[in-house]
C-alpha cells in the first residue's frame, strides 16, 4: 500500500511539473500575457515617435511641451453633428505636454479644454483627473517626491498648459 501512495504522489508531482513547463513554454511563445497586455505606461519619447509615425511633423513649442498634430494613432475623436469628418482638416488642436511626473494630450473644441490621455511618469500614480469638456481640465501626478499639476486652458483652438509642482 505505501508504494502505491508513493507512486501516486510522484506521478501526480510529474504531472505538475509537465503541465507547468508547458504553460511556461507556451507563454514564452506568445510573448504576451494571457490575460490581456502588459500595461506599461509609455515614455514621452515613445509618445511621441508614436504620433510622430502615422502624423505629419509638427512645429515644437518648446521643451516641456510639443505641438501634437489633430489626428493621434488609435485614436477616433468623438464628434458632435456638424463637426468635420477624419480628412477634411483639423478639428481640434492637440498639444503633448510632459513632464517627468508624466504626460498628457489635451486637445481644444469651441474653447472648452479636454484631456484626451494622460500617463504618469515612473514613480508616479494619476490622482484627481478633471478631463473636461470645460473651460479647464486638469490631472495630478503624485509620488513621493512631491506631485506635479497639469491645468490646460484653451487660447482659441490651442491648449495652454500651467504647469505647478509641489514637493
Amino acid at each position: 500500500m505505501n508504494t502505491r501512495l508513493v507512486l501516486a504522489v510522484a506521478g501526480w508531482l510529474l504531472a505538475a511539473a509537465l503541465a507547468t513547463g508547458a504553460g511556461v513554454a507556451v507563454l514564452g511563445l506568445l510573448g504576451r500575457p494571457l490575460a490581456g497586455t502588459a500595461g506599461r505606461p509609455m515614455s514621452a519619447e515613445e509618445i511621441r515617435v508614436a504620433l510622430a509615425r502615422d502624423t505629419p511633423a509638427a512645429p515644437s513649442s518648446g521643451p516641456a511641451s510639443a505641438a501634437v498634430p489633430a489626428r493621434s494613432p488609435g485614436a477616433v475623436p468623438a464628434r458632435s453633428p456638424g463637426q468635420a469628418t477624419p480628412g477634411a482638416g483639423p478639428v481640434t488642436g492637440r498639444k503633448l505636454i510632459s513632464t517627468g511626473a508624466g504626460s498628457v494630450i489635451a486637445r481644444c473644441d469651441g474653447g472648452l479644454a479636454r484631456l484626451q490621455s494622460w500617463t504618469p511618469g515612473q514613480g508616479y500614480e494619476v490622482h484627481d483627473v478633471d478631463p473636461g469638456p470645460d473651460d479647464h481640465a486638469r490631472v495630478r501626478f503624485e509620488s513621493d517626491e512631491g506631485r506635479v499639476e497639469i491645468e490646460v486652458r484653451c487660447a482659441g483652438d490651442v491648449p495652454v498648459p500651467r504647469i505647478t509642482r509641489h514637493d
